[in-house]
């Protein structure tokens, strides 16, 4: 049943006002915003992002959200800094004049041979870090200042010159941890520095040195050039083009529609399989008569969301024709034996965790098989794994476990909230969540319940 709501005249203009109101309010908020500089990590958490400002090189300041593509329509000059700062997952300024990048003081400056009418020591400070959204972590980001130098103020001299783009960002935060590697700060890179085919140079704060070796390969592909340490750097670099920060799009995602020359997932991981040499563009196709067995490889956690009865897994994918290894994805092991393990499978399963992460080196038309752990995070699976399987012309199921499945039936009795109301416990914030439904938590299957799964995975390699 359709209800249609006939709104009177009187009512009408009441509501008109009031978008009218609001308008105007978001307008003041703007100027008062740009007068305050950039908002705190708290400020972004409730909801309060700045409009995107972008100064043009004729001295106008557009209050619009606008992105990059779109400000040369809108001005026949030629954009000094424009700067995006209302996206969920990160702030990005990109300048284009005369840019002097000096580490050791954590700032960014600028200077253009034509009359910007910029208010005194404006200063735009980012933290290069594509988890805006999350305040605990980006309060362990170290801040950029962009700043403007004004005619009566004398630029700090180059010390190196270069004619290509800079990119600034950081490797602090969740690093470490193999998804957010990627999700990150890898796949942005991919998204913010793709475009250049090697043309530019990587200054990177906090830079953790352990990380930049593990990734090397894949940094190698996207940047022809020595990385900067921005913190340690005393010289003052000089560039035409600086971006501070990342462009990010989900979690482990790129959207085509947003990158300069539509690069997708798809595009990352054959840069991945070239960084990493890897042999196997697609899984195997047994509708083409392949003699060798469809490989299934069981990524195991040794302490939480572990398959405790891996081994009764084991044998019902055997019983199927699978050829079936289970190995932990460690973080002792090596990027590129791993990837090189993982891309010789044709089916990957495991329970949501960060060694999924290594879908990203499935050869395509392979399947990934979650398996969600009992708690209503069907949605976080899909947003973390699914959408980038399929992004990458993978093959996805997910597998949901019920309370039988769960260990928690051995912590809590069954008429706790933990089965009764799951989203209550989502209500009392992650730390609670977190704790109970992905660190108390592990899985025993069903292995009746699951081989249907293991059986649809085995009909999409045909």
């Amino acid at each position: 049943m359709v209800y249609q709501i006939k709104w009177s005249r009187s009512v009408g203009e009441i509501i008109a006002s009031l978008l009218v109101s609001c308008f105007l309010l978001s307008l003041v908020y703007f100027y008062i915003s740009a007068s305050l500089g950039s908002l705190t990590s708290h400020e972004r958490s409730a909801g309060l992002n700045m409009q995107t400002s972008s100064i043009l090189g004729d001295g106008h300041i557009i209050s619009e959200n606008i992105g990059r593509e779109n400000i040369n329509k809108n001005s026949k000059a030629t954009p000094i800094l424009s700067c995006h700062l209302t996206d969920f997952r990160s702030e990005v300024c990109e300048i284009y004049s005369n840019v002097r990048v000096h580490g050791s003081s954590s700032s960014i400056l600028f200077t253009s041979d034509k009359t910007i009418n910029l208010e005194a020591n404006k200063t735009w400070k980012i933290r290069p870090y594509t988890r805006k959204f999350d305040a605990f972590v980006m309060k362990k980001i170290r801040a950029v200042a962009i700043r403007p130098l004004d005619a009566s103020t004398e630029a700090p001299k180059c010390n190196q010159h270069h004619n290509i783009t800079a990119v600034v960002f950081s490797t602090s935060g969740y690093l470490g941890n193999f998804f957010h590697d990627f999700s990150d700060v890898l796949i942005p890179l991919f998204i913010t520095a793709g475009q250049f085919e090697g043309e530019v140079q990587f200054v990177i704060a906090d830079m953790q040195l352990w990380w930049i070796e593990k990734h090397r390969r894949v940094l190698n592909q996207l940047s022809n050039y020595a990385i900067i340490d921005f913190n340690k750097e005393n010289k003052v670099h000089c560039y035409p083009h600086v971006i501070v920060g990342l462009y990010s799009h989900d979690e482990l995602t790129i959207d085509p529609s947003r990158t300069p020359n539509n690069y997708s997932m798809a595009d990352f991981a054959r840069l991945l399989r070239k960084a990493y040499s890897l042999e196997r563009d697609f899984a195997v196709n047994l509708a083409e008569g392949s003699k060798r067995k469809p490989r299934l490889l069981i990524i195991a956690r040794n302490h939480t969301r572990k398959i405790i009865n891996v081994g009764e897994v084991v044998e019902a994918g055997e019983e199927l024709g699978f050829e079936v290894v289970v190995r932990e994805s460690s973080f002792h092991t090596s990027v590129g034996e791993f990837s090189r393990m993982v891309n010789s499978f044709d089916v990957m399963m495991g329970v949501h965790g960060a060694g999924l992460t290594n879908e990203v080196f499935l050869p395509t038309n392979a399947v990934l098989i979650q398996i969600v752990p009992f708690g209503n995070l069907e949605a976080l699976s899909v947003l973390d794994f699914g959408k980038a399987a399929a992004n990458m012309m993978l093959k996805y199921l997910q597998y949901s476990i019920s309370e039988e499945e769960s260990t928690l039936i051995d912590i809590y009795p069954r008429n706790h909230a933990v089965f009764r109301d799951p989203l209550s416990i989502h209500r009392q914030g992650w730390a609670t969540m977190g704790k109970i439904y992905l660190r108390q938590q592990s899985v025993k299957l069903n292995v009746t319940r699951f081989k249907p799964f293991l059986t649809r995975a085995l009909e999409l390699l045909t």
